[in-house]
């Protein structure tokens, strides 16, 4: 989770608004240049060999800046790196400032106090692992795919305070660390007392750090960073900064390639690089050694929480490689940065089928082509609670298959618990191939009511920075509470749904009269469910894995997302209308098979099938043809599971590189 980065030196006001400059990233260290805090005005330079950016006289560049500020010519950073989410509601902190919700037990909702989020999810969302039912129609390849989609495009930096039991009596709502003593009968496995919670950054100058700029009002209230790029820009191969960026090239290579590690190999092929030597070692040890670790470096810091997010970042390391040789033996006359910058330009994304078709045409709605007014900054909403959505579809187990996609004898299942932060499975216990083989043939978690999620993350979520374990569901509802976003009914009506009153209301939203009788003997009022709860709660819409709210917040931040990139690959400026058709063959069952030992996939690598007869040989997937167009550029990362018309053949489950939720962190 967030709580291990170091992003307190990330934040301090001698330089949180410095003119132009990226802020540092997750992976890097506090920020080294002087001065004090200075206008930011156009026209803006900026640093690290970045472009310099005028609306009256440059053009857009042909390549991507890595904190993506070059995306607009009118609004430079909308959807940058380290930049505020975006507000679609009107934030609801208890001191209209900053003090986040629920946290004066005497400030009433409603006539009502809101419940300790621990008590929520000990009533309503946690279900024992022996307890959950598995999706019969999609594999876990999905899940872990909406992960990576999630750190393609968030990363809320928190703040830091300390220890849990000496913040748990003293603690301040505008200071960085919250806590709650938990009851008796509600303490976490290993015995943990209280639940600590880390805040998320505020925005520069907003909330509280509005009293330095002489703004301290309700009119500045407490925003969220993220991080990272709002764009589909395959942040999780390339970094979001430059500096993250040139730890991650090969500047010994005249292809253009990545690094990769110097010490393990898979079976000939490559691994992720370690973290640099001077990086602390903050990933768990294989048994029988001693001390930490090191995790391993990609474009996202999160890499290596499981095993299974650790096969993507490691499958896109191969493709991206793969892909700049191949574009290099076509094209020997290209520089070296040449090579690297055609390998990673094109992006392509059609990330709705999670919506389902009617919420797709209702939300979404075909591309018509970049719109300058539309701003793609990710939404705090979206990032906060409605992408968290896909953490009910965590399943417990991490299976790996051998060549014949059945048990490994050598492999055992494993607790999820058991792999967090572990890049040693990967290194000792089989390489990719095993694991991707129980991506692909074993099933999601489905989303039931009644089985929201499972211990090992209600329970049992490990976190290195803490001595003790992490309730998900518990950090999800403080996330949205300390982030000051409005309950379920606010954005309901903000979706055009109608708003819910009364408990037989609620049953009818949620197809569960249980589900309406347990949240509220805990909320009593319908205004005052948590907004992630509310939405998770509701019934499925047909074809879809997300209830009617859920399906609207995620459809209208991927319909920004599209309409205000300019670098969107369907855009006409970014590839020739053959390269695009070319790119629409593109799969990620054809990655995994030019980057594994596996000769057999599933067609659509998403959905559930029975080894051999659901599989399909690999030279039988098509693959990209990079001589394509008027150039050699045809790029990699668009990968469509389904040619365009899937969107009605197969119920809208259309997919990306980058999946659709966030999974697994805070």
């Amino acid at each position: 989770t967030h709580s291990s980065v170091p992003t307190a030196s990330l934040l301090g006001a001698s330089h949180c608004c410095a003119p132009g400059r990226t802020m540092a990233h997750p992976q890097e260290g506090p920020l080294k240049h002087g001065g004090g805090l200075r206008k930011l005005a156009l026209p803006v330079v900026l640093e690290d060999g970045l472009l310099s950016v005028d609306s009256a006289t440059f053009p857009l560049p042909p390549h991507l800046t890595r904190v993506h500020a070059c995306s607009h010519r009118d609004h430079p950073r909308w959807g940058a790196s380290n930049t505020a989410l975006a507000r679609w509601l009107p934030p609801t902190y208890e001191d209209g400032v900053s003090e986040p919700r629920g946290w004066n037990p005497h400030f009433l909702y409603n006539g009502f106090p809101l419940p300790p989020v621990r008590e929520v999810t000990r009533q309503v969302i946690e279900v024992p692992n022996e307890a959950v039912t598995d999706d019969e129609h999609y594999s876990d390849l999905l899940t872990v795919w909406g992960q990576y989609i999630s750190h393609d495009i968030a990363f809320t930096p928190q703040t830091w305070g300390s220890e849990c039991l000496y913040w748990a009596a003293r603690t301040r709502a505008d200071q960085s660390f919250l806590s709650r003593q938990l009851p008796d009968n509600a303490s976490l496995t290993g015995g943990t007392a209280c639940l600590p919670f880390y805040r998320s950054a505020a925005a520069c100058g907003t909330g509280a750090q509005g009293a330095f700029f002489g703004n301290l009002s309700t009119a500045n209230p407490r925003q969220q960073m993220n991080g990272l790029t709002s764009f589909l820009d395959a942040s999780t191969v390339y970094g979001s900064s430059p500096a993250v960026e040139k730890q991650l090239r090969n500047w010994t290579s005249s292809e253009g390639l990545l690094r990769v590690n110097a010490r393990h190999q898979d079976a000939g092929r490559a691994y992720l690089p370690f973290v640099p030597p001077h990086a602390p070692l903050a990933c768990a040890p294989e048994p029988g050694t001693q001390g930490r670790a090191p995790c391993f470096l990609a474009g996202d810091s999160r890499a290596s929480e499981v095993p299974s997010l650790t096969a993507l970042h490691t499958l896109w390391l191969r493709e991206h490689n793969r892909l700049a040789s191949s574009l290099k033996a076509l094209n020997p006359h290209w520089s070296a940065d040449t090579t690297y910058q055609e390998a990673r330009k094109g992006l392509a994304c059609s990330p709705f089928s999670v919506l389902g078709p009617e919420a797709v045409r209702q939300h979404v709605g075909p591309y018509q082509g970049y719109d300058a007014a539309v701003d793609p900054t990710v939404s705090n909403v979206f990032s906060t609670a409605a992408f968290r959505f896909g953490h009910a579809t965590v399943h417990p187990l991490v299976r790996r298959l051998d060549a014949r996609f059945q048990e490994h004898p050598d492999l055992p299942q494993l607790p999820l618990q058991d792999t967090f932060f572990s890049p040693w499975r990967l290194l000792k216990e089989g390489g990719l191939d095993p694991l991707v083989r129980g991506l692909l043939a074993r099933p999601a978690k489905l989303q039931v009511q009644d089985q929201l999620m499972n211990d090992e993350l209600t329970e049992r979520l490990f976190v290195l920075s803490s001595s003790g374990t992490f309730d998900l569901a518990s950090l999800n509802l403080q996330r949205g509470r300390d982030h000051g976003l409005p309950g379920y009914n606010e954005w309901r009506e903000f979706c055009g749904l109608a708003r819910l009153q009364t408990r037989a209301d609620l049953s009818s939203a949620m197809a569960s009269g249980s589900m309406a009788d347990r949240l509220l003997d805990l909320y009593k009022h319908p205004d005052n469910i948590d907004v992630w709860l509310g939405g998770l709660a509701e019934a499925l819409l047909p074809g879809a894995r997300t209830g009617p709210l859920f399906a609207c917040l995620i459809g209208r931040q991927m319909k920004a997302l599209r309409n205000g990139d300019w670098f969107w690959w369907e855009n006409s400026h970014v590839f020739t209308e053959a390269q695009r058709r070319e790119l629409q063959r593109h799969s990620l069952s054809r990655v995994i098979c030019d980057n594994t030992g596996l000769p057999r996939v599933p067609a659509d690598a998403f959905r559930l099938g029975t080894f051999p007869q659901d599989f399909t040989p690999c030279e039988d997937i098509p693959g990209l043809n990079l001589e394509v167009g008027s150039s050699a550029s045809v790029f990699l990362l668009h990968v469509l599971s389904h040619t365009s018309n899937s969107v009605s053949r197969m119920s809208g489950v259309l997919s990306c590189p980058y999946g659709w939720y966030q999974l697994c962190v805070a």
